[in-house]
């Protein structure tokens, strides 16, 4: 490794308490963090981690809402070369036991409301060393424990491209694959958003985002890493974002629905000063976002990416090119190629490649799925889109064999809502896709055939369903018929009911 050129997350935390040392870096629950505290704290705990005596390498699982716990985290994650597994709390039970066992973590850290779970998974799973909860009311297992009295002396250098994060996306297959990426890619792609969106030592953003989200993680650590300031939220709530907004004069802001939406009416109840924020990104429906300018005189960008591409890829304000998904980012190269990986021309539809130092390091222990993935020297995405002669990208869905319906922002893959609902004894058939929503933008429908004979509620199966997945994975529309339609070879006729029951 040529430790000559190495850059870590640690080192861009020590450089900020060096030159913006006495600078807000983090403001959470009316009180301020300097860029030196958050220096020292990110010491202490990576000295009270090495006490652990954790391999390079090795696995810390977080299980939590915001906090500034997460930032101390990334920074002793990137001096001792170790990795975050970063669970959505969203997501049942079963389908977290499945990520620990996936990538053995050797410690989690967990908030109160996550506590038993993670405690009861320490117990079950021999991996799991240690369970520390954030703000516990039991001193044994507090995670403050962690914390050194004296700063690190000697992180570890470990190369750039080693697992620093690992994001679970949804499941193709049924079961959730763990995209692994490195600090030099969420650095790079940090530095794009930093350009992209004018973010320096003057700008504040406001942490709506779960830290867990590739764009959480992105816009929260880009932030620090251009010495801004992060006022961190443990949970969105409309009329404690919007004051947060005017009180701490934010700049910055992420969105998926119905963020946007619930800001806007608990603006038109109380009539908060929202003129500070600039900046305004994420999805969201044209004339939400018609108003939310009108209101705020910011701009709404909207943009293309994945977790697999440590984030966003293309960007543009919303209103620039109708409909687009925005202009190729300066560090990805993105191409349109058709079934057998030929590139196509300008404004015509195919599958969207990608290369560059912004492409992920691979899914966890997923060879055969790694060289698919990465066949031909592309990472292919999985996702239909066309680019025209302006290089503007047009996103134009899933491949069908990666179908995927996106519920305020979430990923949600049809097969693992299927695997859900097939599991109750009265259904025969089912059928999942994406239906458009009002409030989500995108909903999640099942079309039913039952058994001869049985009967069933729909709200009984919806409930049934959330008890098996997590609950932003539970259709919220359902149809029962007879029988569902047949292609010639014997299979379910989805685009038939697609296009019969949208």
């Amino acid at each position: 490794m040529d430790y000559l050129r190495n850059l870590t997350f640690f080192d861009i935390y020590e450089k900020n308490a060096l030159y913006n040392g006495m600078d807000i870096a983090i403001h959470w629950n009316g009180q301020d963090t300097t860029f030196s505290d958050l220096y020292k704290d990110t010491s202490k705990l990576a000295r009270g981690l090495q006490d652990l005596d954790l391999p390079s390498g090795s696995r810390i699982a977080v299980l939590s809402q915001n906090h500034p716990a997460f930032f101390h985290l990334f920074g002793a994650a990137a001096a001792l070369n170790l990795c975050l597994v970063l669970i959505n709390r969203r997501l049942s039970d079963e389908e977290i036991r499945y990520i620990i066992e996936d990538t053995t973590p050797s410690l989690i850290v967990a908030d109160k409301e996550m506590a038993t779970i993670a405690n009861n998974l320490t117990n079950e799973i021999t991996c799991l060393k240690n369970c520390y909860v954030i703000d516990s009311k039991d001193p044994a297992d507090d995670f403050s424990n962690l914390y050194h009295k004296e700063l690190l002396s000697s992180p570890v250098t470990g190369c750039l491209d080693d697992p620093y994060i690992i994001i679970h996306t949804a499941a193709v297959q049924g079961k959730p694959r763990g995209a692994v990426l490195g600090q030099a890619n969420i650095m790079l792609s940090n530095q794009q958003i930093i350009e992209t969106f004018d973010i320096d030592n003057t700008k504040a953003y406001l942490n709506i985002l779960p830290l867990f989200h590739i764009m959480g993680v992105n816009l929260g650590l880009g932030t620090i890493q251009a010495a801004g300031k992060n006022v961190v939220m443990d949970k969105f709530n409309p009329s404690l974002t919007c004051e947060l907004i005017q009180s701490q004069k934010i700049n910055i802001i992420g969105s998926f629905p119905p963020i946007l939406i619930n800001l806007i009416e608990a603006y038109e109840k109380e009539s908060f000063d929202l003129s500070s924020v600039k900046v305004a990104a994420g999805l969201e429906q044209p004339d939400t976002v018609q108003k939310w300018e009108k209101i705020t005189q910011s701009t709404f960008w909207t943009m293309y990416g994945q977790t697999e591409t440590s984030g966003l890829i293309t960007f543009t304000p919303y209103f620039k090119r109708a409909g687009s998904a925005g202009k190729i980012s300066s560090l990805a190269n993105i191409k349109i190629v058709d079934d057998f990986d030929n590139i196509l021309p300008a404004d015509e539809t195919g599958e969207i490649v990608v290369r560059g130092p912004l492409v992920f390091q691979g899914y966890w222990n997923a060879d055969n799925l790694n060289a698919h993935t990465f066949r031909n020297g592309w990472h292919h995405t999985g996702d239909l889109g066309m680019i025209d002669t302006d290089g503007f990208l047009f996103f134009k869905g899933r491949k069908s064999e990666k179908e995927l319906i996106k519920p305020g922002g979430e990923n949600v893959f049809p097969a693992e809502v299927e695997n859900a609902i097939i599991q109750h004894d009265a259904v025969n058939e089912v059928c999942v896709f994406g239906v458009p929503d009002p409030k989500f933008g995108e909903g999640i429908k099942a079309v039913c055939a039952l058994h001869p004979g049985m009967e069933l509620s729909k709200e009984d199966l919806i409930a049934f369903t959330g008890s098996l997945i997590a609950g932003y994975k539970k259709p919220r529309y359902i149809e029962f018929i007879a029988e569902l339609p047949k292609a010639g070879d014997g299979s379910i006729d989805r685009e038939k009911i697609k296009e019969t029951f949208s």
